[in-house]
């Protein structure tokens, strides 16, 4: 084991997949590179309520040897990123962008494979400062990190 050399991602793939990241990207909403590179999908819900009446942005993206730690579990960065990307993007389809004061992470458990969930809600919402939370989950639906967020609500 002391002699092993460290496992390598597939170079051509990697390059690949930021070839493609950079080909639909755009520095907007849901289409920046960032977002585009961690292959984020996102879903506003409930779905028939209008944009000002959303409660949840919900984001799907599979676990990639790109955006594995050491160990090979899913970076927290990478979480943490994509639970920030969730509040963010609700709080601008309900009011417009606005902006992160400060942001707590909890990790609660490995992941390393599969589709993860992440969940971005308001647990009080104000005019100018918000309170937020994210949630994390696996492939088997449990959860492996949670945010609590202070957002500065877009000025009317």
């Amino acid at each position: 084991m002391a002699g092993d050399s460290p496992r390598r991602i597939d170079e051509a793939a990697a390059r690949a997949h930021v070839d493609a990241a950079l080909a639909g990207h755009a520095q907007d909403f849901e289409t920046f590179f960032f977002a585009r590179f961690l292959g984020l999908s996102f879903d506003y819900l409930p779905h028939d309520a209008p944009d000002a009446e959303k409660d949840c942005c919900r984001l799907t993206f599979e676990v990639t040897d790109m955006v594995k730690n050491p160990q090979g579990s899913l970076h927290g960065g990478a979480m943490a990123s994509a639970m920030d990307i969730s509040m963010g993007h609700l709080v601008n389809k309900v009011a417009g962008p606005g902006a992160t004061i400060e942001m707590k992470v909890q990790f609660m458990r490995p992941v390393t494979e599969g589709t993860m969930t992440v969940e971005g809600r308001f647990t009080r919402r104000g005019r100018t400062m918000s309170f937020m939370e994210s949630r994390l989950t696996g492939p088997d639906g449990k959860l492996a990190a949670l945010a609590t967020a202070t957002w500065k609500m877009p000025q009317s």
